[in-house]
């Protein structure tokens, strides 16, 4: 017997039928092949491997939750990303706004 299919697996397809009719692009990367989730997948085996293995057995889901949100924000504001200079992904961003929002100065002669 095969199992139904949920809703939600076609939720990716959907979306994309969605903003293609309204001819919007997608800018969340492409749907229905192997890199669908990629970013996610790689995202949830670090959180796994950096704090929910090394830290077993939890006592409790409230115990999970607030190492969860700790993990979170020193992944976040503190750690030194190697791809951006060496600086947390909060600096890097607030930098990346401050330098793309300064006024255009120009000269006219």
């Amino acid at each position: 017997m095969r199992r139904l299919l949920e809703p939600e697996q076609y939720t990716s397809f959907r979306l994309a039928e969605h903003l293609d009719a309204d001819g919007i692009a997608a800018s969340i990367g492409s749907v229905g092949d192997a890199y669908d989730n990629a970013l996610m997948e790689s995202m949830i085996g670090l959180y796994k491997t950096e704090l929910i293995k090394p830290q077993r057995p939890w006592k409790s889901l409230s115990q999970v939750e607030l190492a969860t949100a700790e993990w979170v924000d020193w992944y976040n504001h503190r750690r030194l990303h190697g791809e951006i200079g060496h600086v947390p992904p909060v600096e890097y961003e607030a930098n990346h706004y401050m330098e793309s929002t300064k006024p255009q100065v120009t000269t006219t002669i």
